[in-house]
């Protein structure tokens, strides 16, 4: 099985929504330094997760995540 790289879009999403990093932590449960190894593409987020910041960030899913293909392979 091929290693499956993810995309995101939380930077973009909370930075529109006029939130720090500490911010969207707090209101999403978790640490600051996990939002921004998130951001960096450097941490996977559980479903859960995933669903707490689309709402706190009022995006979908698709907004925010997605699975980077190369579609000529």
């Amino acid at each position: 099985m091929e290693d499956i790289q993810y995309g995101n879009r939380v930077k973009l999403a909370r930075v529109e929504k006029g939130l720090t990093q500490a911010q969207l932590a707090e209101l999403v449960g978790i640490t600051r330094q996990t939002i921004g190894l998130i951001e960096a593409g450097k941490y996977n987020p559980t479903i859960k997760l995933c669903l707490m910041i689309a709402q706190v960030t009022e995006k979908s899913l698709d907004q925010l995540f997605w699975i980077k293909r190369d579609l000529t392979e």
